[in-house]
């Protein structure tokens, strides 16, 4: 969930005007610094990088830090130490909402562990690796049953994974961020389906396309507030399978995919309606089965398969228009599953053509090649999913 700094300074102000005798020192001390830091966040404590935090844990639950030296970079960010997480505030600011990514109030980006669920084999594994310093990943849980070719949603709260086979599984189901734990049964797709993408809005999880057994395009639609079945809320142009996912704050996207044959499409549908998708790009080349990425402004497709691809590529979520190739994975590779920090995309696992384990990293910030920073627990592939937080 978003923070509206002008609604959160409000309340803390309120609270201030409000205080009297009855309160604790410690209270007031905290109301005070709160106030303070609100409204002045040139105080914030500084670090440079997101590897430069210490431990978001009880001690320091609620202070707000600065990531980037200078006050007015747009690189700047702010975070919010909130139990065991730091979580980047996304400043509410009505000028700044566009249709594209920049601005609005929900970030799905993650600011903490990067996930990787399903795959073949050890089809059944959650692995989680950090997103604040480089290292392997560890098997944190596992889903209600071995499968591949799903696709990753995520909440602010929990990760979830829909659709897969073997055969053709309906499934939707959700493991929690705040501790690591298997994941549960929590819903149904409208139709069994594999090899379908994930997108996430703040308040829905989106699986798009898909094969059951002929090429899908329908777009459906679950809620994070409460567990349950999702809804038919408009289609894609193509009925494709192994497309790419991606999300900005304001629309979902599928890029590539295979139908019969490869195609290269972007395509994108609104989260406020529900509605068909529109054709709004195309990537470098044709090719499926490849990794998605979403920064703040821009989606990254990864990897995939036509022949073989080792490419990364980004487009615009404020304007319509084409992809460009923007740097290399480390290795040729497709079935691989792709997370998204609030600096970093990654590619994990999947084919070389052989089963990989390899977890690689891009920057956000600047066009360039991607580096092998961990393994996964398994080498695993053929369609696992990515989820952050």
């Amino acid at each position: 969930m978003a923070i509206n700094i002008t609604k959160l300074l409000a309340a803390i102000n309120t609270k201030v005007t409000a205080a009297d005798s009855s309160q604790s020192i410690i209270e007031l001390n905290r109301l005070a610094a709160a106030a303070t830091l609100g409204n002045d966040v040139k105080h914030a404590r500084i670090f440079t990088a997101l590897t430069d935090l210490p431990t978001a844990d009880s001690t320091n639950v609620g202070d707000i830090v600065r990531v980037g030296a200078t006050l007015d970079s747009a690189s700047t960010k702010y975070y919010l130490s909130h139990n065991d997480k730091w979580k980047l505030i996304t400043l509410q600011d009505s000028s700044a909402i566009s249709q594209g990514g920049g601005g609005g109030g929900y970030s799905f980006q993650g600011s903490n562990f990067g996930y990787t669920s399903g795959g073949n084999p050890a089809g059944d594994t959650i692995d989680k690796f950090s997103f604040t310093s480089d290292g392997n990943a560890t098997d944190v849980g596992n889903l209600t049953l071995a499968k591949s070719q799903i696709a990753g949603q995520s909440s602010s709260e929990n990760g979830y994974v829909s659709g897969g086979q073997p055969g053709t599984i309906n499934v939707i189901e959700k493991f929690p961020f705040a501790t690591d734990a298997n994941a549960t049964d929590v819903g149904d797709l409208t139709a069994a389906r594999y090899g379908l993408s994930g997108q996430s809005s703040s308040d829905n999880g989106y699986s798009s396309g898909g094969q059951e057994p002929t090429y899908n395009g329908t777009i459906d639609k679950f809620p994070f507030a409460s567990d349950g079945n999702a809804t038919d809320v408009g289609d894609l142009i193509n009925k494709v399978r192994a497309s790419a996912g991606h999300s900005s704050t304001v629309s979902g996207y599928t890029s590539g995919g295979r139908t019969t044959p490869y195609i290269n499409s972007i395509e994108k549908f609104p989260f406020s309606t529900d509605t068909n998708a529109s054709d709004v790009g195309d990537l470098t080349a044709a090719k499926g089965f490849s990794a998605g990425q979403s920064s703040s402004d821009n989606g990254y497709t990864s990897g995939g398969l036509n022949p073989l691809f080792n490419v990364i590529e980004k487009f615009p979520f404020a304007t319509d228009t084409n992809a460009s190739d923007v740097g290399d994975l480390t290795v040729g590779r497709y079935f691989a599953a792709g997370q998204s920090s609030t600096a970093s995309g990654y590619t994990s696992g999947g084919s070389t053509p052989a089963s990989s384990n390899v977890i690689d990293k891009f920057a956000f910030a600047s066009d360039a090649n991607a580096t092998d920073v961990g393994d996964l627990t398994v080498a695993r592939t053929l369609g696992l999913a990515g989820q952050q937080y």
